[in-house]
């Protein structure tokens, strides 16, 4: 499905593997790793200058050898990521009502109200109408949140009720959210890596090759990692009854179960080297 860039190989390896092999990983392993799957060296490198930009990693020497470590921030962010990743949003139950923001950002802080259209978003906010953005109720402490971070609240109201009546709610949701765009993405997952799955499990555990294991759970994860992120956790009422969310979730978990041991191993290895 979408393009595996160098930069999201990058950021899939540090969440995936970094944290548990001691916060760090020397370059040669690195480059000899995103190379498996189809990262150039020069756009590796790229990748890591600007994640040592951002403050993500810093250079540190570990055995005679040159590697990068995991600064805090980095590891606050991948933790956070986690989160959502691997604990996908559970479908909301209509019964709990929604969060309703009211946004009206003046134009003098419009850097900041991009910031809050932006981050609403990431959290599964969808926007309904003008300055309006809606998920389900249980987000109130992350919009709040997000909002206090970016000293917004005199510009902001947030409510929390149930929906009474007016526009029809399926549709009000449909104009929140690109639901098709989102359920074709989850599709193309499905397709894209239940092949391979079914490949591994004609194996046995002890004969999967650790080094294609490594490869094909990389290029999963590369994938799926941006699907829950752009996903609000809808109850069901209100999504289309084959939801592919749900194939691609449980898929995803099986292929972890399949892969992520001889993965890890694989990667141990080669920073033993």
């Amino acid at each position: 499905m979408g393009a595996n860039t160098a930069r999201t190989l990058l950021v899939t390896l540090l969440g995936a593997f970094s944290r548990r092999v001691g916060n760090w990983l020397p370059v040669a392993a690195m480059v000899e790793l995103l190379e498996e799957v189809g990262a150039d060296e020069s756009s590796i490198r790229t990748s890591v200058s600007r994640l040592k930009r951002r403050g993500w990693l810093v250079q540190e020497r570990r055995g005679g050898r040159n590697g990068y470590s995991l600064t805090p921030l980095a590891v606050e962010a991948l933790d956070a990521g986690d989160r959502v990743i691997w604990h996908a949003r559970q479908h909301a139950e209509l019964a709990d009502g929604w969060c309703v923001a009211n946004v009206s950002v003046p134009e003098r802080e419009r850097e900041k109200r991009h910031l809050l259209r932006s981050r609403l978003a990431g959290l599964g906010f969808g926007n309904i109408g003008q300055g309006l953005w809606l998920a389900p109720a249980r987000m109130r402490a992350e919009a709040l949140e997000v909002i206090d971070a970016l000293d917004l609240r005199d510009y902001t109201n947030v409510f929390v009720g149930r929906y009474e009546g007016g526009q029809e709610l399926i549709r009000m949701v449909r104009s929140g959210w690109d639901l098709d765009h989102l359920d074709g993405l989850y599709r193309e997952f499905v397709t894209g890596h239940q092949p391979d799955l079914d490949h591994f499990l004609e194996m046995r555990g002890s004969d999967i090759p650790p080094r294609e294991a490594f490869a094909r759970y990389m290029l999963a994860l590369d994938d799926w990692r941006t699907l829950p992120l752009r996903d609000p956790g809808l109850p069901r009422e209100l999504l289309r009854r084959d939801w592919a969310g749900d194939a691609a979730t449980r898929l995803m978990e099986r292929i972890v179960l399949r892969l992520e041991s001889p993965a890890l191993a694989y990667v141990r290895d080669m920073i033993d080297r």
